[in-house]
Formats: C-alpha cells, sequence, structure tokens
C-alpha cells in the first residue's frame, strides 16, 4: 500500500481549494471586479455610451493595451457591448448592458461604504505598520 506524503496531501488540498475557487460564483465576479480598470470603466458608461477615445481620456491612467483588454473582458463577461459604425475612420462605441446596469446599484454601495470607511481603514493600517512586528 503507497502512502502518501504531507507535501502531497497539502499538494492536492490546495488544487481542491482552486477548483472550488473557479466554480464560487462570488470569487468568479470579485475577480472581474477586482481588475484594476473595471471599475472606472463601467463609473464612466454609467453615463451612457462612451466611444473609445472618450473613454481613453477618462480613464487616463490606463494604457491603450489594458483599456481594450478590460474592455474586452467586460464584453466577453456581457457586462459591456461594442458598437461599430461604418464611417471613415470607423468608430467604436461602448455602452452598458443591461446586466452591466444592474451591477451600478452594487457599485454604489461599495462606493458609499469606501467613501465612509476609508478614514478607519488608513487608521487601522497606520495602527498596524507603526507595531514592530517580528
Amino acid at each position: 500500500m503507497a502512502t502518501t506524503s504531507t507535501a502531497d496531501r497539502r499538494a492536492g488540498a490546495r488544487s481542491a481549494y482552486l477548483m472550488s475557487l473557479a466554480a464560487c460564483p462570488t470569487h468568479r465576479v470579485l475577480d472581474r471586479m477586482g481588475d484594476r480598470w473595471v471599475s472606472m470603466i463601467l463609473k464612466e458608461l454609467a453615463s451612457g455610451p462612451r466611444r473609445y477615445g472618450e473613454l481613453a481620456r477618462a480613464v487616463a491612467g490606463a494604457t491603450q493595451k489594458m483599456l481594450t483588454q478590460t474592455l474586452r473582458g467586460l464584453e466577453r463577461d456581457g457586462l459591456v457591448a461594442r458598437s461599430v459604425t461604418d464611417a471613415v475612420p470607423p468608430r467604436v462605441e461602448y455602452r452598458l448592458t443591461p446586466l452591466g446596469e444592474s451591477l451600478l446599484p452594487v457599485m454604489a454601495v461599495v462606493t458609499e461604504w469606501a467613501e465612509r470607511h476609508i478614514g478607519d481603514v488608513d487608521a487601522a493600517r497606520a495602527a498596524y505598520d507603526s507595531v514592530t512586528r517580528r
């Protein structure tokens, strides 16, 4: 009879845990929402459709590559729709889908919580950082 080492058991437990995360709806949505530029893009699109250039100016810290990748991810997830109008040059516009719009109240609650409690978070961080850790 073969025995398994502690390292093998730990690796198996880690694999099972990662598989459970991949199947967890909450983890999957929070993973998308935690992307760096997602909230800023959704905030911009909340007031209506935007052309790519408008989004690029509004989300000025994002590189063209990151903005494009983030928009594609949001489109893939069904939160954003992309439309191209035949023109020279082509006109590309992004808008929230109904699914994306349904996320706005959730974002509003998180924003309200953050604005109300950021001072508490900053104070807790400062207190934690001031203690010498061994």
